[in-house]
């Protein structure tokens, strides 16, 4: 998807600063730009003109202010994804960050004024490689049904991707993430949120989760005939832990692939509702007795993870790709990560990094004492077919250390 197919909206209330950046952008290639100076217009724009990729929204302005603009835009469903462009406090860029995460919609960072040419190219080329092994992008714009879904899981379409974790000083890679994908006979690979929240309606969670951990199993073996020992990181929602059945299963596909328990580490997402009965945690005991490794995905983005941390048997965390976005010019995100690896050290409990995308970020967590780190740095989400003559390439070009 080439940066002629955006659709882009640059929302600015001072007229040099907006024409610069409409100039900018079109030097960049995209073709379809609106602009607007304040909320009310930019809404109107909206509603005449459809729904756009990116908008590039200031804070402060006259008449609707930003705030107003993203909560109302995203109810109406107008905006994809939204680039914060104001000079106002970075505490208070954040926080409204997040708040545009919590209205649903995909924030790709934030920039100070004037915008320069390298920032939003990086930040468009982010949204247009959000899944780049498909030419279309990974929006779900019409509503699927939840006959297709149920058939998608029945038919085999839900396919596993994967991401390597990498080790930062050496960029080796020491395991892998599992990422479900939709592989849509008529549109091609479609995100999670386009088939999860139907199965999770129905109860089929464990199914999807119980044949990914089939296929992650399955390409291990072939790995290993090929002299590459993986593991594998798979993602749970935190509901599942309370299927009684839940530790009993997974034992059984360990034993019938005659897999160590160490193969396989469950990611449940910080943010997810965990049952706080004894259910739930006598399946966490009882996985890792097996060897099995337990993550919280996406750490610092909920409200509990020093209580979970505390009360439950988590051996690793994975700090949240929004603290690395601007990792060069916030020094907040560098005190915060720091923090967290300061506090993993005194539990004995493993660090990852998400969303590593450039040297520079690389250089920074090594600074801070970063081990693992994951990101488009090292590689995309790639099929089953792709992961292994991947890694026998680069297992090739890279020379092990003594």
């Amino acid at each position: 998807m080439p940066m002629s197919t955006l659709r882009v909206l640059v929302l600015e209330d001072q007229p040099v600063q907006r024409r610069y950046a409409v100039t900018l952008l079109a030097h960049l290639g995209c073709t379809r730009i609106l602009e607007a100076c304040e909320g009310w217009e930019a809404l109107q724009l909206l509603e005449r003109n459809g729904p756009v990729d990116i908008a590039f929204c200031d804070i402060r302005m006259e008449g609707m202010d930003g705030i107003t603009f993203l909560r109302r835009a995203s109810q109406r469903h107008a905006l994809k994804s939204v680039v914060i462009t104001s000079s106002i406090a970075l505490d208070l860029r954040q926080a409204i960050s997040h708040m545009a995460t919590l209205l649903g919609l995909r924030v790709l960072g934030q920039l100070c004024k004037p915008m320069h040419a390298q920032d939003v190219k990086r930040l468009a080329s982010q949204y247009l490689d959000h899944d780049p092994l498909h030419a279309h992008p990974l929006h779900v714009t019409r509503v699927t049904s939840e006959l297709q879904v149920l058939g998608a899981l029945e038919n085999g379409e839900l396919e596993v991707f994967y991401q390597p974790k990498f080790a930062m000083r050496t960029l080796q890679v020491t395991s892998v993430e599992a990422l479900a994908r939709w592989n849509h006979p008529e549109r091609g690979i479609l995100p999670p949120a386009s088939f999860i929240p139907v199965l999770e309606r129905h109860g089929l969670l464990d199914s999807l989760l119980y044949r990914q951990i089939d296929q992650c199993l399955t390409l291990r073996k072939e790995a290993l005939a090929n002299a590459v020992p993986l593991t594998f990181a798979v993602n749970v929602n935190a509901s599942q832990f309370a299927n009684p059945q839940m530790s009993a299963h997974i034992a059984l596909l360990l034993k019938r692939f005659d897999a160590p328990g160490s193969s396989l580490t469950f990611e449940m997402t910080e943010t997810g509702r965990l049952d706080p009965g004894s259910i739930s945690l006598e399946n966490m005991v009882r996985l890792r007795l097996m060897g099995c490794g337990l993550s919280i995905d996406d750490f610092g983005g909920g409200y509990s993870s020093l209580q979970r941390l505390c009360s439950l048997p988590f051996n690793e965390i994975k700090i949240d790709a929004e603290f690395i976005r601007d990792l060069s010019s916030e020094p907040r995100s560098r005190a915060a990560i720091s923090s967290v690896l300061s506090l993993a050290r005194e539990l004995s409990i493993e660090v990852v990094i998400e969303g590593i995308e450039t040297p520079e970020q690389r250089d920074i967590l090594l600074h801070l004492g970063c081990e693992t780190g994951q990101g488009y740095l090292l590689a995309r989400p790639m099929p089953a077919h792709s992961l292994l003559p991947w890694l026998l390439d680069r297992n090739a070009a890279i020379p092990h250390s003594p």
